[in-house]
């Protein structure tokens, strides 16, 4: 039986959407180019993932010359977003406050991060 398609992003789309987010827009001959750290990824894979990422509403293309031209249609705080709700949702029952506890039990957090949470938890207040 397949697996079930995720809205959010796999390892492998990430490591695109980083690339198409530094770039703006690129061809998938671009994308692969522009592709760091292991595994490297063959250009087959690289156009199946992109048709992925627009299946799921990540990225959209237009048409330039003989190529498809890549653009992302939502901007990496609108991913980030997303994937902290569906974290919240699966792990923390929708609650920040253990997320957060959560964080603060488990990281050990200098000084200045630690500050740097309270002005961000004042501001919010």
């Amino acid at each position: 039986m397949p697996r079930k398609k995720s809205p959010q992003l796999t390892e492998a789309e990430l490591r695109l959407m980083n690339v198409l987010w530094e770039k703006g827009q690129a061809t998938v001959g671009e994308v692969a180019e522009a592709l760091t750290g292991n595994p490297p990824l063959a250009y087959s894979s690289v156009l199946t993932i992109l048709r992925i990422l627009e299946g799921k509403g990540y990225l959209r293309h237009t048409k330039e010359g003989r190529a498809f031209l890549y653009e992302p249609a939502i901007n990496r705080e609108e991913a980030s977003t997303g994937a902290i709700r569906q974290l919240l949702a699966r792990f923390f029952n929708n609650s920040p406050e253990l997320l957060v506890a959560n964080l603060l039990s488990d990281e050990a957090l200098s000084r200045k991060e630690i500050d740097r949470l309270k002005k961000l938890i004042a501001q919010h207040e």
